[in-house]
């Protein structure tokens, strides 16, 4: 960008009605002690609209915002929605080569996630020409265009009922008692919104796919992707590629109603940590984390004289990515502890210090990561607990009588029902490797 300028956007309430679909019940409204209703900003795309319709000299910037938004939702911390939080907006506003901008919002959003090291992600890419083609195929009504994507749009978001497996058979079930849609329609939009993947082959399917071939829509939205998905290719970086994957997926939609062409949306992977004789947890899975499109018409909306300029852009969730992070940072700092120590050598009733040591030294010997209370006397539930909460994964644990046989019994930490396995002390450190070479650490 050749020069910047710092100013802030405000946004009266009429500006925000009837731009967001179904999710403008979504947005923040308030009445002062006068009466006047007023709102709370939702996003930062439509004050940008509204700033180029007033200021008609523009006719192409690029620009990055960062500001607060709100949202009247249930709020999950752990899941990273709140109802007040910044978004950090990138967008490009202006007449250039088709699908340009477009993937320079994609190669922006790609080399940013990618420079946070915040785990693996997905980009998903959809056009809202093709979904409007594919509706129109299928046999949806064009009033009902819209109201429809916003239930192909929950797809990635519902929760199922008891009585419904699937997300597909929630949105279906939407579909046809709440919208109105046939059996066999939602059935034909179903097939479709199923497509994901290698976006090469699959626009190569859609172009030849007999229902699309003469439907204008989607014919176009086939061409866009397929030169959107070329500028990506050689705009982002061959090793970023490696660590995450830009893909066409049919299901996303995006309920906003300003889009009007390329949509796309983030989505972190879930990750996971497995720790000795524990079952699997999750991380985090927030889900989301940046998501943007093409919205040509929205400045019009704006402007009395129909003024309009072409517009593509993409917003990151600040808070969620935090959210991410203080998750990182607190399983990191969980792993970093309990990783290096690998045995805990402990000794039942009578002190037995000289023991403890002896042995802590052989393991650490060969090599192997190995802690003692160094307590004289220590109780089994001590014992367990200390293991516990310290992620320990072995126990040696011995007395007077193991020692006066030469012996010690190992143990699985996490499982105190497990009575353990009586080894010689001789054949210790070839016990305990053979054991953790046979345990994912």
């Amino acid at each position: 960008m050749g020069s910047s300028e710092k100013i802030d956007l405000k946004t009266p309430k009429e500006v925000l009605t009837n731009k967001y679909g179904e999710d403008s019940k979504l947005i923040f409204d308030l009445q002062d002690q006068g009466g006047e209703l007023c709102s709370l900003r939702y996003d930062l795309t439509v004050p940008f609209a509204r700033f180029l319709a007033m200021n008609k000299h523009i006719k192409a910037i690029k620009r990055y915002h960062i500001g607060k938004v709100y949202r009247r939702d249930q709020p999950i911390m752990t899941r990273g929605r709140f109802r007040e939080f910044y978004q950090c907006d990138f967008d490009i506003a202006g007449q250039y080569e088709s699908m340009l901008a477009d993937a320079e919002i994609i190669a922006i959003m790609h080399q940013v996630l990618s420079r946070l090291k915040i785990g693996e992600f997905v980009i998903k890419i959809n056009h809202r020409k093709l979904l409007d083609g594919i509706f129109e195929a299928c046999g949806v009504p064009c009033a009902s265009f819209r109201t429809i994507c916003s239930s192909v749009d929950k797809l990635d978001k519902v929760s199922c009922s008891a009585n419904i497996q699937t997300p597909w058979e929630e949105v279906r079930s939407e579909m046809i008692s709440e919208k109105g849609l046939g059996y066999e329609v939602a059935d034909h939009i179903g097939s479709f919104v199923s497509k994901k993947g290698d976006p090469c082959s699959l626009l190569k399917e859609l172009a030849s796919d007999p229902i699309l071939l003469d439907n204008a829509s989607a014919q176009l939205g086939i061409a866009e992707l397929q030169r959107l998905f070329s500028f990506i290719n050689m705009m982002v970086v061959k090793e970023e590629q490696q660590k995450s994957r830009v893909i066409l997926d049919l299901s996303l939609a995006r309920g906003l109603d300003y889009y009007t062409g390329m949509i796309t949306e983030a989505v972190l992977f879930e990750n996971k940590h497995n720790f000795v004789g524990m079952p699997q947890f999750t991380l985090f899975f927030i889900g989301s984390i940046a998501g943007g499109g093409r919205y040509d018409g929205l400045v019009q909306n704006f402007s009395n004289s129909g003024h309009t300029i072409p517009c593509v852009g993409m917003s990151i969730g600040i808070e969620r990515i935090f959210a991410i992070m203080e998750a990182q940072q607190a399983v990191s700092s969980i792993v970093s502890k309990t990783i290096p120590t690998q045995v805990l050598v402990a000794s039942l009733g009578d002190p037995l210090l000289s023991e403890h040591l002896a042995i802590c030294q052989m393991l650490r010997s060969a090599n192997i990561p190995t802690e003692t209370p160094l307590k004289q006397r220590n109780r089994p539930f001590d014992i367990f607990e200390y293991a516990e909460k310290n992620m320990v994964p072995i126990l040696v644990i011995f007395g007077q009588d193991e020692i006066a046989a030469g012996s010690v019994r190992i143990k699985q930490a996490y499982d105190r029902e497990d009575k353990g396995k009586l080894v010689p002390i001789a054949s210790l450190v070839q016990e305990i490797a053979l054991k953790l070479e046979n345990t994912d650490l």
